[in-house]
């Protein structure tokens, strides 16, 4: 039953009542596995560029960014909240005992003066409880320490974003995840002016402190790199959130009010459809290292880079070839090769087509946004993988999947999901302009089947959330999509405080 306060709510967020409806309808529906025709890996599906071939993607690269009116951004979604980092510090603080026992408190204690933010935490400890970290460490006084870190009368490290907390140290300096991410672009994102262009997507309430750290120390980076940066930034849009439901699929209210909560980062779609932009890089803002690590991630940024404009460079030139009208059945021939085995596109149907009918299809299947997405061996690491998936009108094509999307419940998608050799860096190079110049509208290559629903809890009650088709996994699913095998060298994601004493921080 929708009220005339929901109607008002609703047009207030910018979502329709049709809208509401349908995310209503995903909870009480689900949402489909994804057929899997197995997982990618070097030998079916992952590119990996061989040294000869490395020279030749750089210097892709190289002359592409020196082209005039190429328009090159970097994309760094920054909105997360760093409280996942500090998970197992806020539960030391719910603890009884106030002496750390896990491996995981003790190793953050013996590593404390490692830490880029120790100085700003030695002084805030001195304010506010009148001894400094070393002597609350002698008066066995641990959860003071925690707590000058993580809550408000402190650095509030628990309440901010990870873009703005103190990663790394460079002698009597620190940096941020947000400077580090402004010297990459100028290694690999810096077009032949200088010009060097970052947009991060921040929430709402961070968005001033995002702007305030930009200004203090652009002028300093433009003048050690000889750069000309230009920084924008955007946020989530209402009209994004989704609906929160209870158990019985019923909207989920507090005081009477409707619940909606953020989709998650499919909805960055949204942002990045606005951007203009010739080629995008997507990172994750944790994704990061110091500056004497950047060699090896700056030179496979670049490959990725190559990779993308060679291979835009050809879909490009078949299309325009299509357009003429003027081909031969054998050009079609090499054409539909080109979609079979480098951007391993599989249609058993195609034999079956007449030329006429075989050239709608390639130019169907060809005239889409493209993305490059480096792919690292898989060591462990939590999250998504590189697979080729059967898509609605059933072709075969390389998706990247999460597990919620696969029938876990099937032996036989079970194994195939297990035997994933490469797992998902978030490492991707965008093209999102068409062979004729104009951006595509990122909107129409979303699968909105292959959303998530998620319980969560909120004062007390449980709930159930939706997630948007993620960023890379279904909002990108109708994109033309080539895996690249990288090094896990290019990987250092700081999921907790505690990856920030690894050798790759330091």
């Amino acid at each position: 039953m929708i009220t005339d306060s929901d109607k008002i709510h609703l047009e207030e967020k910018g979502i329709s009542i049709e809208q509401f409806q349908k995310q209503l309808n995903n909870f009480k529906e689900g949402f489909p596995f994804l057929e899997l025709a197995g997982a990618a890996s070097v030998e079916k599906g992952i590119l990996a560029v061989s040294p000869d071939e490395e020279q030749k993607y750089l210097d892709d690269w190289d002359k592409y960014k020196s082209s005039v009116n190429r328009k090159i951004v970097k994309f760094v979604p920054a909105s997360g909240a760093a409280s996942r980092m500090f998970k197992d510090l806020f539960e030391f603080l719910d603890k009884a005992s106030d002496v750390p026992a896990s491996a995981f408190e003790k190793a953050f204690f013996d590593g404390l003066t490692k830490f880029a933010f120790y100085n700003d935490l030695d002084k805030i400890c001195e304010k506010n409880e009148k001894k400094n970290i070393e002597e609350l460490l002698a008066a066995g006084c641990y959860k003071a320490i925690v707590e000058n870190l993580l809550l408000p009368k402190g650095l509030n490290y628990g309440n901010l974003p990870k873009g703005l907390l103190r990663f790394h140290k460079y002698g009597d300096r620190e940096r941020t995840p947000v400077e580090e991410h402004l010297v990459e672009g100028s290694l690999y994102a810096k077009n032949d002016s200088g010009a060097v262009n970052l947009h991060f997507t921040v929430s709402p309430e961070h968005r001033i402190m995002f702007e305030k750290l930009v200004r203090q120390v652009k002028p300093g980076f433009e003048e050690k790199l000889e750069a000309d940066y230009h920084v924008s930034f955007s946020v989530q849009k209402p009209s994004t959130d989704t609906i929160a439901v209870d158990e019985n699929n019923e909207p989920f209210r507090e005081d009477g009010v409707l619940l909606f909560r953020p989709g998650g980062h499919g909805a960055l779609i949204e942002n990045l459809n606005e951007l203009d932009a010739d080629v995008v890089f997507i990172k994750n803002i944790d994704n990061t290292v110091p500056d004497k690590y950047k060699t090896t991630e700056t030179k496979y940024k670049k490959i990725l880079a190559g990779v993308l404009v060679d291979t835009q460079s050809k879909i490009f030139e078949y299309l325009k070839l299509l357009d003429t009208g003027k081909y031969t059945h054998d050009e079609l021939m090499n054409i539909l090769y080109f979609l079979q085995n480098t951007l391993n596109i599989k249609n058993p149907d195609t034999k079956h087509l007449e030329d006429a009918e075989l050239v709608l299809y390639l130019k169907r299947k060809l005239d889409r946004p493209c993305r490059v997405c480096g792919m690292v061996r898989n060591v462990g690491e939590p999250g998504g993988g590189p697979f080729l998936a059967v898509n609605q009108d059933g072709t075969i094509s390389p998706q990247i999947l999460e597990s919620s999307q696969v029938d876990m419940s099937d032996p036989v998608k079970r194994e195939m999901f297990g035997n994933g050799t490469h797992f998902n860096p978030v490492d991707i190079v965008c093209g999102i302009k068409d062979y004729r110049g104009r951006s595509f509208n990122l909107k129409d290559y979303v699968d909105n089947s292959t959303g998530f629903i998620s319980v969560k809890s909120k004062s007390g009650k449980q709930l159930k959330a939706l997630e948007l088709p993620g960023l890379w996994n279904g909002a990108m699913s109708d994109w033309n999509t080539i895996f690249v095998e990288v090094p896990i060298e290019t990987f250092n994601p700081v999921k907790t405080v505690n990856d920030l004493l690894r050798e790759s921080h330091m």
